[in-house]
């Protein structure tokens, strides 16, 4: 095969797809190989991604609000006359991409955690009726979410690469045999270092990143965001340690920079907290987390930027990928993870940190004997998508 294409790709504005596809085609090492990204955001991949690879970017047409193709589509579906008329258009550009020579890569690790992803059956429907092998890449399903109709799109996949051992032993466990458990792709992800902002310092500074995400999963209204002032507050007070806010997606619908914006408003007087600004990459995100004493983060991608560079992280989470990620390290998800839904007062967080900080040498020590074999697993992935037969 001489083709790739990476589909399901949300834009590189979420810092995590962009880092996902760099590691892939880092870990992937090809030459000769006409390489298509199919994308929801075009712009944002030509603004983070074309610099330094050369795509063939094919973008999601979308149909919002009352487009009479979404009403026809939404009456076909209530007849049961035709499921697939919107993904059809939609997808028009990305399935003709497709064909017996193409390999194509679900680059998506959790699409199928929010919602029933029926837009990616259709996909790999028309995939497998053009010839095309298809990957379920460096992916977390929730157990829980795996019914009859996922199974048989599951099974459809050549090959599922779990990113971590709860969804792994899921599919085990419900007979599909295409799949193998490998580490993150990002986990690969190269560090750039840009100059550190003023007030920075290696070493003795706090990452700390938080989510709208993780805000709409809370159970109790507004402890997110005081959980986490409390603790900028508690690490004012106790410690010597600068304090930096970094953002890892930054969408109009989904912009980490807007509750850490309003924690560095509530702090920026004290001089002792630093907010990294949306413009820069993974690499250089990745850069700055690799500074850090301690990190304490909710994308999982800025978690993993953490890890693999044996900086101490405590993880507030919300999902099975942080879940099982944090479990494949340390042996135990119980002191590395945080889950959002149990965040019901705002001491919780601050008992978290100050057990991370009193094993900080301990889980460094342990990070950096684990990485490097952890680390090198992820190439692994390239090995199997090759004997699929691209070339």
């Amino acid at each position: 095969m001489k083709k790739l294409l990476l589909y399901a790709h949300a834009g590189s504005r979420n810092h995590g797809c962009e880092a996902i596809v760099r590691s892939t085609l880092k870990i992937l090492n090809l030459n000769n190989i006409n390489i298509s990204l199919a994308t929801f955001r075009s712009q944002e991949d030509i603004d983070f991604l074309s610099p330094d690879f050369k795509l063939n970017i094919i973008e999601y047409k979308r149909y919002e609000g009352l487009h009479p193709l979404r009403l026809i589509d939404a009456a076909l579906r209530k007849l049961r006359i035709n499921q697939n008329l919107l993904f059809s258009f939609s997808q028009k550009d990305i399935v003709s991409a497709m064909d017996k020579n193409t390999l194509s890569l679900s680059i998506g690790g959790d699409n199928y955690c929010y919602g029933i992803p029926r837009w990616i059956y259709y996909t790999n429907r028309i995939a497998a009726q053009k010839g095309s092998k298809t990957v379920f890449w460096g992916c977390s399903v929730d157990p829980e979410v795996i019914n009859k109709e996922m199974l048989e799109d599951l099974k459809r996949y050549s090959l599922i690469i779990a990113r971590e051992s709860i969804t792994y032993r899921a599919f085990v466990e419900k007979g599909l045999t295409n799949v193998v458990l490998l580490p993150d792709p990002a986990f690969t992800l190269d560090t750039k270092l840009a100059k550190l902002p003023n007030g920075f310092v290696a070493g003795n500074t706090i990452g700390i990143n938080v989510s709208p995400l993780i805000m709409k999963n809370e159970r109790s209204e507004g402890i997110v965001f005081k959980s986490y002032s409390t603790l900028i507050q508690h690490i004012i007070n106790t410690t010597d340690s600068q304090i930096a806010l970094i953002p890892h997606v930054l969408w109009d619908h989904d912009n980490d920079m807007v509750p850490l914006r309003k924690l560095y408003d509530m702090f920026k007087d004290t001089g002792r907290v630093i907010l990294i600004g949306g413009t820069y990459n993974c690499m250089e995100l990745k850069g700055f987390i690799s500074q850090c004493k301690l990190f304490i983060g909710a994308r999982t991608h800025a978690t993993i930027a953490a890890y693999s560079t044996f900086v101490p992280t405590l993880v507030i989470g919300y999902s099975v990928k942080a879940r099982g990620i944090a479990k494949d390290i340390f042996g135990s998800e119980d002191k590395y993870i945080l889950p959002v839904q149990k965040l019901e007062q705002e001491d919780q967080l601050i008992n978290a940190y100050n057990s991370l900080a009193a094993e900080e040498d301990e889980i460094r020590k342990h990070l950096e004997g684990f990485m490097p074999e952890y680390i090198s697993n992820a190439y692994k992935a390239g090995d199997y998508v090759k004997k699929l037969g691209l070339n």
